[in-house]
């Protein structure tokens, strides 16, 4: 089968068309026809050999968000059928039977749905991880609720942008930081108040918002020195939700203020191998909203196949895309 693969870290000029081997259907397995995939920020880190952990063998298909037809099912699997249109975060990592970026895919059925009726495959794609990672952080660990003022750092970002949609149907009332015109566009076209950062600093945008008072969760997608403003925006015993701390930080401010920090890893169930179901339990919520039309995933602009894997990798880490970059499988 043909696949986009790398056989060392490196920029994106290292992914390379390739012929390897089809895979093989085994118990508890899906074999998938990939019809699209989408980018992640892990992606890039695992191509790049920052996180070698993580790392599949060479030569490795890498990215995990795959949307495609099941084509056969292994022993023992259930609730799924030849001929399903399904999606997931499946792959691309080490302790997984592949990655998306292929003609074919082996994806443990645990991590599996059927992909909502009411979207295209290319918007299916799209969804897993981030929806993975917004559902874990504000439904899970920061049980968002009426009543509650949550503020989602990258309104347009892909965890963001769902994070935003999950708050608010969760009832809480939603806040969002971006900067370009579009992005807070798009922010607001979603439900949440828009804070432009570049115009106002943290004092400002918390006294304006909350009164002096601060959010009651605060939800950093962006990592880095941003956790610090996390920390600075939250209210005293409020709950900062990150799924980016690889890096040190001045805790001082998180002590004197009582907070309690969460952190979400959304490869630990795909490296581990721990959890797995529950991925399939979400992807299956998700579903749900998607088609109830509470979810809607926001697509970049530009159009790529899996033979631009390279470009669309760019993309991604250029921090000028907007939304989820997908590709689609043209062989």
């Amino acid at each position: 089968m043909r696949a986009m693969v790398i056989e060392s870290f490196g920029d994106p000029s290292v992914f390379k068309e390739r012929e390897i081997e089809k895979p093989l259907i085994r118990a508890g397995h899906l074999l998938l026809k990939v019809n699209a995939s989408s980018v992640n920020p892990i992606d890039g880190r695992i191509r790049r050999g920052e996180t070698p952990a993580m790392a599949p063998d060479f030569p490795a298909v890498l990215q995990g968000d795959v949307a495609g037809i099941v084509l056969e099912t292994g022993e023992g699997v259930k609730g799924f059928k030849t001929g399903d249109e399904v999606y997931g975060f499946a792959g691309g990592a080490k302790g997984t039977a592949g990655g998306a970026l292929a003609e074919y895919m082996l994806v443990d059925a645990d991590f599996m749905a059927l992909k909502p009726k009411t979207i295209d495959i290319r918007e299916a794609a799209a969804l897993p991880l981030v929806s993975l990672a917004a559902w874990q952080a504000v439904i899970e660990q920061g049980k968002a609720c009426k009543g509650q003022k949550i503020l989602v750092h990258a309104a347009a970002g892909g965890v963001g942008h769902v994070a935003i949609q999950l708050a608010k149907w969760a009832g809480a009332d939603v806040y969002a930081t971006a900067h370009t015109p579009e992005k807070l566009a798009l922010g607001e076209s979603l439900g949440a108040v828009v804070i432009d950062y570049e115009k106002e600093t943290v004092r400002d945008y918390v006294k304006r918002c909350t009164d002096k008072r601060g959010f009651d969760i605060v939800f950093d997608t962006v990592g880095g020195s941003n956790l610090e403003k996390s920390f600075e925006a939250v209210k005293p015993l409020g709950h900062v939700l990150a799924i980016a701390t690889r890096s040190t930080h001045d805790l001082t401010l998180m002590n004197n203020k009582g907070l309690t920090l969460s952190v979400v890893n959304t490869m630990y169930p795909l490296v581990s191998g721990r959890g797995r179901a529950h991925y399939g339990q979400i992807m299956r919520q998700i579903m749900s909203l998607v088609d109830d039309g509470a979810l809607r995933p926001v697509i970049h602009p530009e159009k790529f196949t899996f033979s631009d894997a390279a470009k669309a990798h760019r993309i991604m880490e250029s921090g000028k895309s907007f939304g989820k970059v997908a590709l689609v499988n043209e062989w």
